[in-house]
């Protein structure tokens, strides 16, 4: 008889019996997945939906991010996000370091949850059957996303030094608190909250922080808020699908197990964003006439947003009707909404990060609070008996529970970013200089894309300065202006 090897042999101490190897490497896997959304996914997606000049600084603000997000996540983050309890709304910092903690059985140490008598256990303390360093590393991609995401609404302007500094300080001051409250033990989780996967903790908070910072670093060049059209349209479709594709980590890692949530997760996931991608597009044929690349883009995030923090709990329908909505609200508040509101186009969200993340995030989240399913809710919340309020009179209890932990989540991101960003506005200036504006990649970074003419127009003689006797035919370019789509340039 053959003696096993390797990690077939019995009693190995890299397997402990509370190990579960499919567990670890479905965790594993949707980590990765989740980190391919940022890094190359969204760093590809920004560099090449900007306006040439500011291809490289638009993919150096996301790599950095994802850099930086990981060093503080391991160093203070996490265990500020999901360790022993210091308020209500945050935990205890420290580092994420040590190989006993990394290398032992996962665990949330706030998450029992108790009856209202506060001694009698409703649920147990979460435990998943993986390392430690497995959750470490998956709410790090967690927290590098939302980060990248945020940065959406402040490209083509803001300084890199401030930039540099801002990282840091809204990772530990702003997202920890919203992971914590709904994740991690905190006042939100044992209020019974659904954010199954991030629709608040990850949208809401990425598009609030997002517009209040663009509100404070103030917008572009006028010349670049009027024409800003994409450098390279086949290039944001690869990083765009590279964002659908790491979804199925993103939403199918949440319930922490390969259990039966998560593939239902997956399944909800894609549906409700193709949904909304035909309903987006459908809207823009109806009212523009034509469909549009960028708009299908941006229909594919908010149905993805809109399902995030819903997709483990709802059914296969409800994730259509929640893509039909995802579709269609955040389009006519970036079409139309956008369009009538002064204070609107006064803050310039360059890539309207606040239509497709924080409407699809805040819209999802409502939803979830109608169309939670009771047996889905039962798999993986620490409340019993949660449900929608189309599920019977006492669900609407958990549809007010929502409305007030997304009026948190706001309230909180308004107010953190806002004295973050005057904080270091005391020592850096929030803005580029308009030397930099005008130049763009070359001044800030030494560096620049393509070593072409242009910004993503076809060539024009009489622009470029080619003498000839046959002239480019006319062509046209849809651009972003004050972050939402709806002007058509004729080149």
């Amino acid at each position: 008889m053959s003696i096993p090897q390797g990690a077939y042999q019995p009693d190995l101490p890299g397997v402990p019996p509370w190990l579960n190897k499919g567990d670890n490497a479905w965790q594993m896997t949707a980590a990765t997945l989740v980190g391919l959304q940022s890094m190359p996914g969204l760093v590809i997606l920004y560099a090449s939906i900007v306006k040439k000049k500011w291809a490289v600084n638009s993919a150096f603000m996301a790599l950095y991010a994802f850099a930086a997000v990981l060093i503080c996540w391991v160093l203070v983050g996490y265990r500020i996000a999901f360790g022993d309890k210091l308020l209500p709304f945050w935990a205890k910092g420290a580092p994420a370091l040590g190989q006993k903690f990394l290398i032992g059985r996962a665990r949330m140490p706030e998450t029992t949850h108790y009856f209202s008598d506060g001694t009698t256990v409703e649920s147990l303390m979460h435990e998943p059957f993986y390392p430690m360093a497995a959750h470490v590393y998956f709410h790090f991609t967690f927290a590098a996303i939302t980060m990248i995401l945020l940065a959406g609404s402040v490209l083509a302007r803001m300084s890199i030094k401030a930039w540099i500094a801002f990282v840091p300080l809204w990772l530990i001051f702003c997202y920890t608190v919203g992971a914590f409250s709904l994740w991690g033990g905190g006042f939100l989780y044992h209020w019974g909250v659904i954010d199954y996967s991030g629709g608040y903790v990850i949208h809401l908070s990425a598009g609030i922080s997002g517009f209040t910072a663009a509100y404070w670093v103030g917008p572009r060049l006028k010349s670049d808020r009027e024409r800003f059209p994409p450098n390279n349209v086949l290039l944001m479709l690869a990083g765009a699908g590279l964002l659908w594709m790491g979804w199925s980590g993103f939403n199918g890692g949440a319930p922490n197990a390969a259990n039966v949530a998560a593939p239902l997760a997956v399944l909800n996931t894609n549906i409700s964003a193709a949904t909304s991608l035909l309903v987006w597009t459908t809207l823009d044929v109806f009212y523009f006439g034509k469909p549009s690349v960028i708009g299908a883009v941006q229909g594919m995030m908010t149905g993805l947003a809109c399902v995030t923090p819903g997709a483990g709990v709802v059914q296969a329908w409800a994730a259509i009707v929640m893509g039909i909505l995802a579709g269609s609200i955040p389009w006519f508040s970036m079409m139309i909404l956008h369009k009538k509101s002064t204070f609107l186009q006064k803050v310039d969200d360059t890539l309207a990060v606040f239509h497709t993340h924080a409407v699809a995030g805040l819209l999802g989240g409502l939803l979830t609070g109608l169309l939670a399913e009771p047996s889905l809710c039962s798999i993986i919340l620490p409340v019993t008996n949660t449900k929608g309020a189309f599920y019977g009179r006492s669900g609407g209890i958990l549809f007010l529970k929502q409305i007030v932990a997304a009026l948190f989540i706001i309230g909180w991101n308004i107010i953190a970013t806002t004295l973050i960003l005057l904080a270091i506005r005391l020592f850096i200036p929030l803005r580029m200089s308009d030397e930099q504006l005008m130049i763009g990649d070359d001044a800030v970074h030494g560096e620049e894309a393509y070593a072409l003419w242009g910004d993503g127009e076809k060539y024009d003689p009489e622009r470029h300065g080619w003498q000839g006797s046959a002239s480019p035919p006319e062509t046209t370019q849809t651009g972003f202006v004050n972050g939402a789509r709806g002007v058509t340039v004729n080149l």
